[in-house]
């Protein structure tokens, strides 16, 4: 049921304060730099706190969000973390990097009158407030149960499961393949939307919580899932999705020419940015092309636009279906990145050195909606042309990682290579063993996961303190 939206309401939602475009460009530091205390307040004071809140609905992880918006609108953030924290342990990651557009602030009522709470914001204003608080606020903790489940992946995901299932008294031991937790959050964003010590932070909390880590552990080589359930009562996979799409065309063997992955890797886990402050080298490119249309290719071309280099973003339909956000696809356009739409690489083009050396283009036109509703792409006859880079970048997407799949006897895998799990409880067709996240679904985002995590977890312990056939 809708809500009444009232007359002489505050529809003005409160602009987030930035660093200035001339200055960021030129740095890794974060873009945006939060709501204080007083920005925080009046923002939670538009809230009219709905009956049957639309916000919560969308919530993939449950989150009471008028209860913490009131807190903040009260000024008593100690509650309003209470709150956040009891259904999402990653609040400041969240508020950095979810989606809320088409979550949370999508279910908004104020949304058909363009002045939809910044929710996304406020619970990044909770998150950062704690952090600056002299300890954790830490929650009650349930007394030993004596089980204990192995969590494989440490990313968001691996991560909401482990937190939850602690909190229930059970023994929670998480293998991540890196050498650092956070999967996706710290090889995959960059410093300037998703500061690392804002991960570690939250890694951290899950540890004082009584989370056991273990790193640089490859579950699927240094150990086997039958293995870990030889000793451990349940196993959770989050493993994500590592395996790196490429455009199908001739010349990806060429150097200069690099997976999304592999590119923001170096750059966001191993800070080559910083080079030789630490040791990872980086090529100084002059003109990126990076293929693609989501938030990955924004990315990767506002990194390889702070290492000087012009950036291109070749995208084969128009801006309009774009996958990224619009606040992505803004701070992109502001920065300087350029955009070349309906354009389709066909070809790489390589140097007598092998390396690249441009694309090979031909102009696209929109046609009917797709399977997914979007416009199709269709190619215009005869209209090739040429353009010159020393660096592209496929960011097309990514499968999942196909490592546990491939190691894991009597687990079903999927047609796309992912593992198949029950949407509602995580649970395989292996025994004991569970499920969630991008390994399941295919690259999604961080709250997605998260959610997937929050409903494994509940069916882990459900079944652990009541087993049952499975």
């Amino acid at each position: 049921m809708e809500q009444p939206i009232k007359k002489g309401l505050d529809l003005n939602r409160r602009p987030m304060p930035k660093q200035p475009v001339e200055v960021r460009r030129h740095n890794f530091e974060e873009v945006a730099l939060g709501y204080d205390a007083r920005l925080a307040m009046e923002e939670a004071s538009r809230c009219i706190q709905c009956k049957k809140p639309g916000c919560v609905e969308k919530c993939p992880v449950e989150v009471d969000i008028p209860g913490f918006i009131q807190a903040i609108a009260d000024g008593d953030f100690e509650r309003g973390v209470r709150i956040l924290k009891a259904k999402n342990s990653l609040p400041s990651v969240c508020g950095r990097v979810c989606p809320q557009e088409e979550q949370c602030e999508g279910g908004c009522a104020l949304l058909k009158k363009a002045g939809q709470i910044a929710i996304g914001r406020l619970e990044r204003f909770l998150g950062d407030w704690e952090a600056a608080q002299p300890d954790f606020m830490l929650p009650q903790i349930a007394p030993p149960t004596g089980k204990r489940i192995a969590v494989v992946g440490g990313g968001p995901a691996g991560l909401t499961v482990a937190g939850d299932l602690v909190k229930l008294g059970h023994e929670v031991t998480i293998f991540e393949a890196l050498h650092k937790m956070g999967g996706v959050l710290v090889y995959g964003i960059p410093e300037f939307r998703l500061p690392k010590r804002i991960v570690e932070r939250e890694v951290e909390y899950l540890r004082r919580l009584g989370v056991k880590m273990v790193v640089d552990y490859v579950v699927g080589k240094t150990r086997t899932v039958d293995s870990l359930l030889e000793e451990f009562d349940a196993v959770f996979v989050g493993s994500g999705a590592g395996l790196p799409w490429f455009s199908e065309m001739p010349g990806n063997n060429l150097n200069g020419v690099y997976s999304a992955n592999e590119y923001l890797t170096r750059f966001n886990l191993m800070r080559g940015y910083t080079f030789p402050m630490v040791p990872t080298p980086v090529k100084e490119h002059v003109r990126v092309a990076v293929i693609g249309g989501g938030n990955v290719a924004m990315d990767c071309a506002r990194t390889a636009l702070r290492m000087g280099a012009e950036t291109t973003i070749l995208y084969r339909r128009s801006r309009e279906e774009m996958p990224a956000r619009l606040e992505e696809i803004e701070n992109a356009e502001e920065e300087g990145v350029i955009f070349r739409y309906l354009t389709l690489p066909i070809r790489c083009v390589g140097d007598e050195r092998g390396w690249v050396k441009g694309l090979e283009c031909i102009r696209m036109e929109l046609g009917e909606p797709d399977a997914s509703g979007r416009r199709s792409p269709v190619p215009v006859p005869g209209s090739e042309f040429f353009l010159p880079f020393d660096a592209v970048i496929h960011a097309i997407g990514n499968s999942p990682n196909p490592l546990i799949p491939q190691t894991t006897p009597g687990i079903e895998i999927g047609r796309k290579g992912n593992i198949v799990a029950d949407p509602q409880t995580g649970k395989t067709t292996k025994p004991r063993v569970w499920a969630g996240g991008d390994v399941v679904t295919g690259a999604a985002t961080v709250i997605l996961a998260m959610g997937a995590g929050r409903r494994a977890a509940r069916s882990i312990h459900e079944y652990l303190t009541n087993p049952s056939e499975w």
